[in-house]
Protein backbone atom coordinates (compact mmCIF):
# COMPACT_ATOMS: atom_id res chain seq x y z
CA UNK A 1 0.00 0.00 0.00
CA UNK A 2 1.17 3.44 -0.58
CA UNK A 3 -0.47 4.57 2.49
CA UNK A 4 -0.23 3.97 6.50
CA UNK A 5 -2.25 4.04 9.56
CA UNK A 6 -1.70 6.30 11.85
CA UNK A 7 -3.61 8.07 15.00
CA UNK A 8 -5.01 11.85 14.88
CA UNK A 9 -3.19 14.41 16.18
CA UNK A 10 -4.98 17.02 18.64
CA UNK A 11 -3.55 19.52 15.56
CA UNK A 12 -5.20 17.77 13.44
CA UNK A 13 -9.06 18.22 14.29
CA UNK A 14 -9.57 21.16 11.75
CA UNK A 15 -8.11 18.78 8.72
CA UNK A 16 -10.07 16.01 10.10
CA UNK A 17 -13.57 17.75 9.89
CA UNK A 18 -12.45 19.01 6.34
CA UNK A 19 -11.99 16.02 5.26
CA UNK A 20 -15.74 14.65 6.65
CA UNK A 21 -17.45 17.62 5.32
CA UNK A 22 -15.61 17.14 2.03
CA UNK A 23 -16.60 13.96 1.76
CA UNK A 24 -20.20 14.04 2.79
CA UNK A 25 -21.05 17.06 0.35
CA UNK A 26 -19.24 15.11 -2.54
CA UNK A 27 -21.04 11.64 -2.10
CA UNK A 28 -24.77 13.46 -1.30
CA UNK A 29 -24.14 15.94 -4.07
CA UNK A 30 -23.33 13.52 -6.96
CA UNK A 31 -25.02 10.86 -6.35
CA UNK A 32 -28.24 12.51 -5.03
CA UNK A 33 -27.51 16.24 -5.15
CA UNK A 34 -28.19 16.58 -2.21
CA UNK A 35 -24.89 18.14 -0.92
CA UNK A 36 -26.44 21.65 0.52
CA UNK A 37 -27.67 19.25 3.56
CA UNK A 38 -24.35 19.47 4.94
CA UNK A 39 -23.59 23.50 5.09
CA UNK A 40 -20.86 25.43 3.53
CA UNK A 41 -18.56 25.46 6.84
CA UNK A 42 -17.03 21.72 7.80
CA UNK A 43 -16.78 23.70 11.57
CA UNK A 44 -20.05 22.02 12.58
CA UNK A 45 -17.35 18.91 11.73
CA UNK A 46 -14.97 19.48 14.43
CA UNK A 47 -17.27 17.98 17.23
CA UNK A 48 -16.28 14.71 16.27
CA UNK A 49 -12.41 14.64 16.88
CA UNK A 50 -13.17 16.55 19.42
CA UNK A 51 -15.81 14.15 21.29
CA UNK A 52 -13.98 11.15 19.80
CA UNK A 53 -10.50 12.34 21.26
CA UNK A 54 -12.35 12.97 24.87
CA UNK A 55 -14.32 9.51 24.76
CA UNK A 56 -11.78 7.14 22.74
CA UNK A 57 -8.25 9.09 23.36
CA UNK A 58 -5.71 7.21 20.44
CA UNK A 59 -8.86 5.37 18.91
CA UNK A 60 -9.21 7.00 15.82
CA UNK A 61 -7.45 5.92 12.64
CA UNK A 62 -6.33 7.81 9.28
CA UNK A 63 -4.98 6.75 6.29
CA UNK A 64 -1.99 8.64 5.36
CA UNK A 65 0.39 8.93 2.36
CA UNK A 66 3.54 7.45 3.27
CA UNK A 67 5.46 10.09 1.37
CA UNK A 68 4.12 13.52 2.26
CA UNK A 69 1.81 12.48 5.16
CA UNK A 70 -1.34 13.36 3.55
CA UNK A 71 -4.51 12.25 5.38
CA UNK A 72 -6.61 10.58 2.71
CA UNK A 73 -8.90 8.86 5.01
CA UNK A 74 -10.16 8.61 8.65
CA UNK A 75 -11.85 5.77 10.53
CA UNK A 76 -13.88 6.06 14.06
CA UNK A 77 -12.91 3.02 16.41
CA UNK A 78 -14.45 2.40 19.48
CA UNK A 79 -13.32 -0.28 21.96
CA UNK A 80 -16.43 -1.63 24.22
CA UNK A 81 -16.67 -4.08 27.26
CA UNK A 82 -18.65 -6.42 24.55
CA UNK A 83 -17.74 -5.29 20.70
CA UNK A 84 -16.00 -2.90 18.75
CA UNK A 85 -18.01 -0.17 17.09
CA UNK A 86 -17.11 1.55 13.82
CA UNK A 87 -18.46 4.73 13.11
CA UNK A 88 -17.90 7.72 10.17
CA UNK A 89 -15.46 5.75 7.44
CA UNK A 90 -14.34 8.84 5.55
CA UNK A 91 -12.27 9.60 2.60
CA UNK A 92 -11.03 12.12 0.04
CA UNK A 93 -13.35 11.78 -2.99
CA UNK A 94 -10.31 11.40 -5.25
CA UNK A 95 -8.35 8.34 -2.65
CA UNK A 96 -12.26 6.20 -3.40
CA UNK A 97 -10.38 3.92 -6.17
CA UNK A 98 -7.20 3.34 -3.70
CA UNK A 99 -9.05 1.39 -1.19
CA UNK A 100 -8.51 3.26 1.71
CA UNK A 101 -12.28 2.28 3.50
CA UNK A 102 -11.68 -1.26 2.99
CA UNK A 103 -8.27 -1.30 4.16
CA UNK A 104 -9.23 0.90 7.17
CA UNK A 105 -11.85 -1.59 7.93
CA UNK A 106 -9.57 -4.63 7.47
CA UNK A 107 -7.95 -2.85 10.47
CA UNK A 108 -10.96 -2.29 12.32
CA UNK A 109 -11.88 -6.06 12.35
CA UNK A 110 -8.27 -7.05 12.76
CA UNK A 111 -8.18 -5.39 15.91
CA UNK A 112 -11.72 -6.66 16.85
CA UNK A 113 -10.43 -10.18 15.87
CA UNK A 114 -7.49 -9.83 18.10
CA UNK A 115 -9.89 -9.43 21.81
CA UNK A 116 -12.38 -11.98 20.48
CA UNK A 117 -15.15 -9.26 19.50
CA UNK A 118 -17.73 -8.79 16.79
CA UNK A 119 -17.93 -5.51 14.83
CA UNK A 120 -21.01 -3.44 14.67
CA UNK A 121 -21.45 -0.16 12.49
CA UNK A 122 -25.03 1.72 11.26
CA UNK A 123 -24.51 2.83 7.72
CA UNK A 124 -26.71 4.83 5.57
CA UNK A 125 -28.93 2.81 3.17
CA UNK A 126 -29.18 5.47 0.46
CA UNK A 127 -25.22 5.05 0.20
CA UNK A 128 -25.13 1.71 -1.94
CA UNK A 129 -21.45 2.29 -1.83
CA UNK A 130 -20.66 1.62 1.64
CA UNK A 131 -23.63 -0.41 2.45
CA UNK A 132 -21.97 -3.15 -0.74
CA UNK A 133 -18.43 -2.51 0.90
CA UNK A 134 -19.79 -3.49 4.26
CA UNK A 135 -21.71 -6.57 3.26
CA UNK A 136 -19.04 -7.89 0.76
CA UNK A 137 -16.48 -7.78 3.95
CA UNK A 138 -19.07 -9.91 5.58
CA UNK A 139 -21.13 -7.77 7.83
CA UNK A 140 -25.39 -9.05 7.98
CA UNK A 141 -27.43 -6.12 8.20
CA UNK A 142 -29.77 -6.47 10.70
CA UNK A 143 -32.49 -3.48 11.68
CA UNK A 144 -33.57 -0.47 9.62
CA UNK A 145 -33.95 2.76 11.01
CA UNK A 146 -36.28 5.46 9.96
CA UNK A 147 -34.36 9.25 10.10
CA UNK A 148 -37.24 11.34 11.72
CA UNK A 149 -36.66 14.82 11.82
CA UNK A 150 -39.12 16.71 14.06
CA UNK A 151 -39.61 20.34 14.40
CA UNK A 152 -40.74 21.74 17.94
CA UNK A 153 -42.89 24.72 18.21
CA UNK A 154 -41.18 27.41 20.17
CA UNK A 155 -43.38 26.81 22.90
CA UNK A 156 -42.75 23.62 23.02
CA UNK A 157 -44.81 20.22 22.65
CA UNK A 158 -48.10 21.10 21.64
CA UNK A 159 -49.78 17.43 20.98
CA UNK A 160 -51.01 15.93 24.50
CA UNK A 161 -48.60 13.95 26.58
CA UNK A 162 -48.39 10.34 26.26
CA UNK A 163 -48.95 8.38 29.12
CA UNK A 164 -45.89 7.59 31.29
CA UNK A 165 -44.26 11.04 31.49
CA UNK A 166 -44.34 11.55 34.94
CA UNK A 167 -42.26 8.82 35.22
CA UNK A 168 -39.85 10.35 33.14
CA UNK A 169 -36.24 12.28 35.06
CA UNK A 170 -33.14 13.42 34.54
CA UNK A 171 -30.53 10.88 35.12
CA UNK A 172 -28.40 11.04 38.63
CA UNK A 173 -24.34 11.96 37.94
CA UNK A 174 -23.67 7.98 39.69
CA UNK A 175 -26.21 6.23 37.29
CA UNK A 176 -23.63 5.36 34.70
CA UNK A 177 -23.04 1.79 35.54
CA UNK A 178 -27.40 1.08 36.05
CA UNK A 179 -28.31 2.84 32.68
CA UNK A 180 -25.30 0.51 31.30
CA UNK A 181 -26.60 -2.77 33.00
CA UNK A 182 -29.91 -1.74 31.25
CA UNK A 183 -28.88 -1.60 28.16
CA UNK A 184 -26.83 -4.74 28.13
CA UNK A 185 -30.42 -6.72 29.83
CA UNK A 186 -32.15 -5.40 26.54
CA UNK A 187 -29.60 -4.89 23.84
CA UNK A 188 -26.56 -7.24 25.04
CA UNK A 189 -23.97 -4.43 24.60
CA UNK A 190 -22.30 -2.89 27.30
CA UNK A 191 -20.83 0.71 26.90
CA UNK A 192 -20.44 2.42 30.59
CA UNK A 193 -17.98 4.80 29.62
CA UNK A 194 -20.31 6.23 27.26
CA UNK A 195 -22.82 7.14 29.54
CA UNK A 196 -20.22 8.13 32.12
CA UNK A 197 -18.78 10.82 29.69
CA UNK A 198 -22.68 11.66 28.77
CA UNK A 199 -23.13 12.88 32.36
CA UNK A 200 -19.93 13.75 33.27
CA UNK A 201 -21.02 16.44 29.87
CA UNK A 202 -17.32 18.16 29.54
CA UNK A 203 -17.08 17.59 25.98
CA UNK A 204 -20.35 17.79 23.54
CA UNK A 205 -23.09 19.18 25.62
CA UNK A 206 -25.55 16.36 26.91
CA UNK A 207 -28.65 15.55 28.76
CA UNK A 208 -29.40 12.18 29.66
CA UNK A 209 -33.25 11.31 30.82
CA UNK A 210 -34.25 7.89 32.43
CA UNK A 211 -38.41 6.53 32.20
CA UNK A 212 -38.90 4.22 35.38
CA UNK A 213 -41.58 1.54 35.54
CA UNK A 214 -44.42 1.22 38.32
CA UNK A 215 -42.14 -0.82 40.17
CA UNK A 216 -39.15 1.74 40.44
CA UNK A 217 -36.76 0.35 37.88
CA UNK A 218 -35.39 1.74 35.00
CA UNK A 219 -37.17 0.70 31.73
CA UNK A 220 -35.41 3.43 29.55
CA UNK A 221 -32.96 6.06 28.74
CA UNK A 222 -32.75 8.64 26.16
CA UNK A 223 -29.33 11.00 25.46
CA UNK A 224 -29.75 14.57 23.94
CA UNK A 225 -27.38 16.20 22.26
CA UNK A 226 -27.71 19.80 22.91
CA UNK A 227 -25.11 20.86 20.93
CA UNK A 228 -26.14 23.01 17.94
CA UNK A 229 -23.61 20.83 15.57
CA UNK A 230 -25.46 17.69 16.65
CA UNK A 231 -29.11 18.09 17.36
CA UNK A 232 -30.26 14.58 17.72
CA UNK A 233 -32.26 12.52 20.28
CA UNK A 234 -30.16 9.11 21.05
CA UNK A 235 -28.71 6.94 21.63
CA UNK A 236 -31.36 5.15 23.79
CA UNK A 237 -32.69 2.37 24.37
CA UNK A 238 -36.56 1.72 26.41
CA UNK A 239 -38.15 -1.50 27.01
CA UNK A 240 -41.43 -0.96 25.47
CA UNK A 241 -42.82 1.83 22.73
CA UNK A 242 -44.61 3.30 25.54
CA UNK A 243 -41.48 4.38 27.76
CA UNK A 244 -39.69 5.15 24.82
CA UNK A 245 -42.44 7.87 23.89
CA UNK A 246 -42.72 9.59 27.23
CA UNK A 247 -39.22 10.05 27.44
CA UNK A 248 -38.99 11.56 23.41
CA UNK A 249 -42.00 13.88 24.33
CA UNK A 250 -39.99 15.18 27.08
CA UNK A 251 -36.40 15.44 25.70
CA UNK A 252 -38.71 17.10 22.80
CA UNK A 253 -40.70 19.38 25.00
CA UNK A 254 -37.38 21.23 26.35
CA UNK A 255 -36.69 21.90 22.50
CA UNK A 256 -38.93 24.56 21.64
CA UNK A 257 -38.01 26.31 18.53
CA UNK A 258 -35.58 23.61 17.41
CA UNK A 259 -35.45 20.75 14.96
CA UNK A 260 -34.15 17.31 16.01
CA UNK A 261 -33.55 13.67 14.51
CA UNK A 262 -34.08 10.56 16.05
CA UNK A 263 -33.56 7.49 14.65
CA UNK A 264 -36.42 5.25 14.72
CA UNK A 265 -36.77 0.96 14.35
CA UNK A 266 -38.70 0.93 11.17
CA UNK A 267 -40.57 -2.31 12.82
CA UNK A 268 -41.42 -0.27 15.82
CA UNK A 269 -45.12 0.38 14.00
CA UNK A 270 -46.61 1.70 16.99
CA UNK A 271 -43.74 4.27 17.99
CA UNK A 272 -43.53 5.53 14.26
CA UNK A 273 -46.89 5.90 13.51
CA UNK A 274 -47.23 7.94 16.87
CA UNK A 275 -44.11 10.32 15.45
CA UNK A 276 -46.26 10.51 12.17
CA UNK A 277 -48.88 12.47 14.54
CA UNK A 278 -46.14 14.64 16.42
CA UNK A 279 -45.01 15.60 12.75
CA UNK A 280 -41.86 13.88 12.06
CA UNK A 281 -40.84 13.31 8.22
CA UNK A 282 -38.39 10.96 7.24
CA UNK A 283 -35.13 12.69 5.53
CA UNK A 284 -33.08 9.18 5.10
CA UNK A 285 -32.75 5.24 6.27
CA UNK A 286 -30.03 3.33 8.24
CA UNK A 287 -29.49 -0.20 9.07
CA UNK A 288 -27.61 -1.21 11.49
CA UNK A 289 -24.89 -4.22 10.61
CA UNK A 290 -22.82 -7.05 12.61
CA UNK A 291 -19.78 -8.12 11.54
CA UNK A 292 -19.31 -11.70 13.58
CA UNK A 293 -21.78 -13.17 16.52
CA UNK A 294 -23.39 -10.23 18.43
CA UNK A 295 -26.92 -10.41 20.37
CA UNK A 296 -30.13 -9.96 18.40
CA UNK A 297 -31.03 -7.69 21.36
CA UNK A 298 -35.11 -6.44 22.13
CA UNK A 299 -36.91 -3.56 23.17
CA UNK A 300 -36.65 -0.33 21.18
CA UNK A 301 -33.55 1.16 20.98
CA UNK A 302 -32.17 4.52 19.21
CA UNK A 303 -28.61 4.79 17.85
CA UNK A 304 -27.20 7.88 17.28
CA UNK A 305 -24.07 9.62 14.58
CA UNK A 306 -22.46 10.74 17.71
CA UNK A 307 -21.08 8.40 19.56
CA UNK A 308 -21.28 5.55 17.17
CA UNK A 309 -20.62 2.83 19.48
CA UNK A 310 -23.55 0.72 19.97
Amino acid sequence: MSFEFSTVRSDEHPAIAALLHGSLVHWYESKLRQGYRFGDSPDPFLIFPQVYEALDPGEAMVAREKEGGQILGVCFVHRRETHFAVGIVATLPDAGARGVARAMMQEAIKRAEAEGKPVRLVSSLLNLDSYSLYTKMGFVPRTIFQDLMMAVPEGGMTVQAPQGVDRVRVARADEASALADFEASLQGIRREKDYAFFLEDRVGLWKVWVSEGGDGRINGVLVVSLNAAMPMLGPGVAGDEAAALAMIWTALNELGGKSYVLLAPAAAAGLVRTLYGWGARNIELHVAQAYGDTPEGSGIVFPTFLPESA
